[in-house]
């Protein structure tokens, strides 16, 4: 994963689910949240959907919550079809096709950020990335901030 110090910043949107209910990501601060952008046609995005969805369901009550942001324009009936073929417990948002996004462009899916509990960028990853791969980024990260440590060089991309 790369951690993303030199563009560390508050970082907040929001955008609506299928159902019509409002995700605001400032509205989670307090918690971890896994910004994950994704398209039905990425095999990569689909075969890690069981993966942010098991760190979800094991983190959202407490620590950290996942949020799917669908990148491309595709009919809500299309999407709430295959949404009923996988199963995705975290909210999924429609994004579109824009590649502005507030964390930046978009260049590859999946393509996941990280946001601190104090609503900062931190870290982002391009590619399929696993829920140990997450834990352990925010176990570092948490035990790094309980204790006093000097600056660290940006870590490298680590799947």
């Amino acid at each position: 994963m790369a951690a993303a110090a030199e563009a560390e910043r508050t970082i907040d949107f929001t955008l609506q689910d299928l159902d019509g209910k409002t995700h605001t990501l400032s509205e989670y601060r307090g918690k971890w949240v896994v910004v994950n952008f994704w398209a039905t046609t990425c095999p990569p995005c689909i075969s890690e959907m069981p993966e942010l969805s098991a760190f979800h369901d094991r983190h959202k009550d407490h620590d950290a919550v996942v949020l799917g942001l669908n990148f491309e324009d595709i009919r809500e009936s299309w999407m709430r079809r295959f949404l009923d073929s996988v199963h995705v417990t975290y909210p999924i948002l429609p994004w579109g096709t824009s590649p502005a996004t507030p964390f930046g462009p978009i260049i590859a899916l999946p393509t996941t950020f990280i946001v601190s509990p104090d609503g900062t960028s931190v870290a982002h990853y391009t590619g399929q990335i696993t829920a140990a791969d997450i834990e352990a980024y925010i176990e570092e990260e948490s035990g790094a901030s309980r204790t006093e440590q000097p600056a660290r060089e940006p870590k490298a991309q680590v799947p």
